[in-house]
Formats: C-alpha cells, sequence, structure tokens
C-alpha cells in the first residue's frame, strides 16, 4: 500500500508544540537537516519533513537545534507580495508578518466557455480572450501602483508607499522602510515596504500571462514562493493567505504498520 501522506502548517511559534505532540503519538524522534528542511524520523516509523516558508538568503534562523532555527526563520518579518486571480476575480496585496498592509480586490465579467462549435465557437472564444486580457490590465495596473518599490522621498532616502481607499477597508496604509527586524533572532533585512518575494495563486495560466503584461514584468525579477490554489480571490483569502505565508508546511506519513 502506500504510505498515507497529509500536509499541515504551522505557525512558527507552535512548532515545539507539534514536535512534541508528534513525539507522543509516534515515539522517540530522529532529527536530521536536508535540502527540504528538517527531517523528523519517529520510533515507530513515521516521518514528518518541516520545510520553511522561505529561503535564509543570507538571513539563518537562530537556535540551538535544527528545528528551532527553522522555527526562527519562519518567525522572520519578510516581505511578500501576493497576487491572486482566477477568471472573473483578482486580489493583490503587500504582505508582512501575517498582515496585509495594503491590497486590492475585485472582479472583471469573463464569458463562460460555450459547447457551440463553428463561427460561434470562435466568436464567444475571441470575446472571452479579449475579456481576460482586459482583467490582467487591470490587475497589472493595480500590482504596479501597490507593490512596485517607490523611488526615495526627496531628503529622506526612504521610499514610501500609500495606498488609499482601495476596496479593503484598511484606509490609508503607509509602509516606511527602518532597515529592522522583529521577533526572537531576527536579522535586519529590506526595508518593510519592498517585497522580497512574489506568491501567485489562482489559476496558473492567467497567473503566467500576468508576468507578461509590460506593467507588471517588474514582478518577474521577485523569487516565487509556493503556488496558492484558491477557488476566489478576494479579501478573506487573501488575508488569510497573509497569515499563511510564515507557515512551516509539514508533510506528515504514517508508518508502514498503519498500511497493514
Amino acid at each position: 500500500m502506500t504510505p498515507v501522506s497529509r500536509t499541515a502548517l504551522v505557525s512558527p511559534d507552535r512548532i515545539p508544540g507539534w514536535t512534541e505532540r508528534f513525539a507522543a503519538a509516534h515515539g522517540a524522534l530522529r532529527c536530521d537537516q536536508n535540502d527540504d528542511g528538517v527531517l523528523l524520523t519517529a520510533a515507530d516509523g513515521a516521518t514528518a519533513v518541516l520545510r520553511p516558508p522561505w529561503p535564509a538568503d543570507g538571513r539563518p534562523g537562530r537556535g540551538a537545534t535544527a528545528l528551532e532555527r527553522l522555527a526562527s526563520l519562519a518567525a522572520q518579518s519578510r516581505t511578500v507580495a501576493v497576487v491572486l486571480v482566477r477568471r472573473g476575480g483578482y486580489a493583490v496585496g503587500l504582505c508582512r508578518d501575517g498582515e496585509v498592509l495594503v491590497s486590492k480586490s475585485g472582479s472583471r465579467y469573463i464569458q463562460s466557455r460555450t459547447a457551440a462549435g463553428g463561427w460561434s465557437q470562435q466568436r464567444f472564444a475571441r470575446r472571452r480572450a479579449n475579456q481576460a486580457d482586459a482583467m490582467l490590465e487591470v490587475v497589472a495596473g493595480h500590482a504596479a501602483r501597490i507593490l512596485r518599490p517607490q523611488p526615495p522621498e526627496p531628503g529622506t532616502g526612504a521610499g514610501t508607499r500609500t495606498e488609499t481607499g482601495i476596496g479593503t477597508g484598511i484606509g490609508a496604509v503607509a509602509a516606511k522602510g527602518t532597515g529592522t527586524g522583529s521577533g526572537t533572532g531576527q536579522d535586519s533585512g529590506p526595508p518593510p515596504g519592498t517585497a522580497e518575494y512574489l506568491v501567485l495563486g489562482g489559476d496558473r495560466e492567467l497567473s503566467r500571462l500576468l508576468l507578461a503584461e509590460p506593467r507588471a514584468t517588474f514582478l518577474s525579477v521577485l523569487p516565487q514562493l509556493r503556488f496558492l490554489d484558491v477557488a476566489d480571490p478576494k479579501t478573506a483569502v487573501l488575508k488569510q493567505a497573509a497569515r499563511n505565508l510564515r507557515a512551516v508546511r509539514i508533510d506528515v506519513t504514517d508508518p508502514p504498520s498503519r498500511l497493514r
């Protein structure tokens, strides 16, 4: 039988408790660090692979053990540009520390597929493609306004991004660079308003086409984190994505004894 695997997303502060419960259920643990993150192998044969949400990029986590260093890395303040898009809806946001700093979400009508053939099918296909192109232009515009790094303010050397009244109820938000991290074991990184990574989600083909839009090509230079499978891009989904960005991904495989 194929081993049964399941995935959990666990916040950095809950990693010690999760590890204790895993050991209580499966026995003593052996801990090994590998390219994926940290591998826990229990006495009964169960395994758990813990993966950090982002690479160290010169700011490794701190701690006496591999698990402590992984949790410390996940707890670091990293700023992530998130773009969720599907046919009919989108959400764009700049996220940090589990929060959405600034965002824009909305909907655009895109005609459903038709079963008609011949000229009717071609006409509907062209109309559908044009509607998708129009939506991507809108999303690219929002991304450029919200996510593109801003030039320094005269005499300050620090960029400021402010977005007011953009459909999320957060009013005006300004992200100013301070050059400092927060939490235990944090190393200084880029200013909080500067995106370090890109997370795409929703429809993979539309996401690919979005990066080809002239106003969104600046996103292509950002390292991409795990793609998010979301069915309905909207503000609530974006907020949940922001909370999950810092989570440690844990893939658990049951012991062989449970396969009999």
